[in-house]
């Protein structure tokens, strides 16, 4: 095996006031976890198998159990006792993609939602793909041939650890009918336009003139996000986003109106992007495929991973099951 079993937990002696039955110790283990690795619909099966010809059962204890639990142990470090550690990691990895200052709760929620969205769509016992998923995937890339071409390629050509994505325009133009297409992602990246968004007009390291000459990062980042009275020496940030000069909380706001004002949803996509929704993902992490396929054996893991892909779960999240969609 790769890695040493770091699943058992460590004991730590308690002393306990025997009058109330108190602890003055307790380890971590029991304290309340609000994040919780989701429980997959074939887990007890995989833990007992594994993945026939794809992952070994200490492959996938390696890439989906500890793994998984390390995240989400990590969720529940940065989130306790705060508004989040309810919060689900789609919503936080947007929350908090274009926050600096929790990057490495951005990293852990996305790597968390990323690897669940990779293995969910597994199955130890694959169905022909359903043939309206199908009409669409022929639509958008001529056969089901030319989609695997692209997509195995794709990942196999990453040079480095992410994930590859099959993922529909949620709004696409006339010409493109729910169009699908391939994006690839590398480390804890998200394909989601709400993650992916960067706008920053101003070169924070060399503004020196004009309102936010004295502004740090937090404070400048707060502000394209239209949140008042974040500066507590002048409401800085609250003057320039309220209508009438004082930073007024029920002051309405100003600049902000047309179709890619802040408050639209053209501001949630990043420049050139597209509002995607993931249909199918593969993880490219080598911690996924080095224990069964060795050095060179990315590209095999590859093509045995198609042949485990759970069709019916990517139909179920493209949205042309019963959306009234002409295929």
């Amino acid at each position: 095996m790769i890695l040493s079993n770091l699943g058992r937990q460590q004991t730590a002696l308690r002393s306990c006031t025997s009058a109330v039955g108190k602890c003055l110790y307790a380890p971590k283990t029991q304290r309340r976890r609000k994040h919780k690795v989701p429980i997959l619909t074939h887990n007890t099966t995989l833990r007992r198998e594994g993945l026939r010809d794809v992952l070994s059962p200490d492959g996938y204890e390696i890439a989906w159990t500890r793994y998984q639990q390390f995240l989400v142990d990590k969720l529940n470090q940065l989130t306790a006792q705060t508004k989040d550690e309810d919060t689900k990691t789609k919503d936080l990895l947007i929350k908090y993609a274009r926050d600096p200052n929790h990057a490495a709760l951005f990293n852990y929620a996305s790597a968390a939602h990323n690897n669940h969205l990779f293995f969910e769509s597994l199955t130890p016992d694959p169905t022909p793909i359903p043939s309206t998923l199908l009409t669409h995937i022929d639509s958008s890339f001529s056969s089901l041939e030319s989609l695997r071409s692209h997509f195995l390629a794709t990942a196999d050509s990453m040079f480095g650890p992410g994930y590859v994505w099959l993922v529909r325009r949620t709004k696409p133009s006339l010409n493109e009918q729910m169009k699908l297409s391939i994006l690839a992602t590398y480390n804890a990246g998200s394909p989601y336009p709400g993650a992916h968004f960067r706008m920053q007009p101003v070169d924070m390291n060399t503004a020196a003139t004009g309102v936010m000459a004295n502004m740090s990062a937090i404070e400048y980042a707060r502000m394209m996000r239209g949140e008042e009275g974040t500066n507590p020496k002048d409401e800085r940030v609250g003057v320039y986003a309220r209508g009438d000069g004082t930073g007024n909380p029920n002051a309405p706001y100003t600049g902000t109106a047309g179709s890619f004002g802040p408050y639209s949803a053209a501001s949630k996509t990043a420049p050139g992007g597209a509002l995607v929704e993931i249909l199918l993902g593969v993880s490219t992490w080598e911690h996924v495929w080095l224990r069964d396929w060795g050095i060179a054996g990315k590209r095999k893991f590859l093509e045995a991973w198609w042949e485990k892909i759970d069709w019916e779960k990517v139909l179920d999240r493209s949205g042309y099951k019963g959306a009234g969609i002409k295929t």
